[in-house]
């Protein structure tokens, strides 16, 4: 049948500055020297003609005021966002992220890179590189992560997956949260920021704007917490389109998509055209020979079964 791997359980690991306004400046005025007060003596006597000659000041002398020199503000220049040169590789432009370590470890959240040297850490790597394999002999590059029915571990397989993808040198990983109805990618790597994913797909949200570098090797597309019937925009024309300019741009070596079940809703159906390979995530204590067999009956003659994984394997 297919290949399995086997996991451990994963309870251990489950502008500038804006231009303001100059103030006014005055222009320097002449110091205004006082005034020369000019008097006209005259007789108080009425009509009594002056018997000598009569001492006339001469009249005060006009004194020039200067002109007064007002200089207008500057008008506000409007900011403008930098020009992006789009000769840059888009890798080059996304957005950086980090993952906060602090919060890994305050959530106990199930990230392999923690533990190097468990059995859960070997397993993913092992798929990891038969994975590499695989799409390397056939010249694939998208694969769609999805479990039979909610609860299986889809998510954490796909960003387990993605880190241990990241680490072979010289490749570029891409995960994108294809899940409208229960995304998970961003708390699963302890990441406060969102994505408009919709936006995204929709083509009004470049790719450089919406995805997420993590390092070298990874970055991610997140999504929105909200229930939204993602079959309807998967199945949207304009889907297509970006999903083949962010990986003709990025020139991303593998995209992991983390879809919703299987047999729960119809977003991994209407998804299948624009992947090469699905891999199946099944839970050990929960998922059945019935369920599995579904899945491929609905896969069958429309993509590749990369694989079941095989997660919370019992001990006996």
């Amino acid at each position: 049948m297919k290949d399995l791997c086997e996991l451990g359980n994963s309870d251990h690991i489950g502008e500038q500055q804006e231009l303001g306004a100059h103030p006014s400046l005055e222009g320097s005025l002449m110091s205004e020297p006082k005034k020369i007060k000019s008097f006209h003596r005259r007789s108080r006597t009425s009509q009594t003609a002056p018997s000598g000659p009569i001492a006339v000041e001469p009249p005060a002398m006009a004194i020039e005021r200067a002109p007064e020199i007002l200089m207008e503000p500057e008008a506000k220049l409007p900011v403008r966002e930098p020009v992006e040169d789009p000769r840059t590789p888009v890798w080059s432009r996304l957005r950086v992220g980090k993952i906060d370590a602090a919060q890994v470890v305050r959530r106990a959240l199930p990230l392999v890179d923690r533990f190097r040297d468990t059995e859960s850490a070997k397993a993913i790597d092992l798929l990891r590189t038969r994975l590499l394999h695989t799409l390397r002999a056939q010249g694939w590059r998208r694969v769609a992560i999805a479990a039979p029915t909610s609860g299986c571990g889809a998510t954490w397989m796909t960003v387990n997956l993605a880190q241990g993808l990241a680490r072979v040198p010289n490749s570029r990983t891409i995960v994108m949260d294809m899940n409208f109805r229960k995304p998970n990618v961003a708390r699963a790597l302890a990441l406060s920021d969102d994505g408009d994913m919709v936006g995204f797909l929709s083509g009004r949200v470049p790719a450089h704007r919406h995805l997420m570098r993590l390092s070298d090797g990874l970055s991610v597309g997140l999504n929105r917490a909200g229930k939204v019937s993602g079959s309807e925009i998967l199945q949207n024309p304009t889907t297509s389109k970006a999903i083949d300019t962010m990986m003709t741009d990025s020139r991303a070596d593998v995209a992991l998509f983390d879809l919703p079940p299987v047999l729960e809703h119809d977003d991994l159906t209407a998804f299948l055209p624009q992947v090469d390979g699905v891999l199946l995530v099944a839970d050990g204590t929960r998922t059945t020979a019935k369920d599995l067999a579904a899945c491929e009956k609905i896969l069958a003659g429309h993509t590749q079964l990369l694989g079941v994984v095989l997660n919370r394997a019992r001990a006996d």
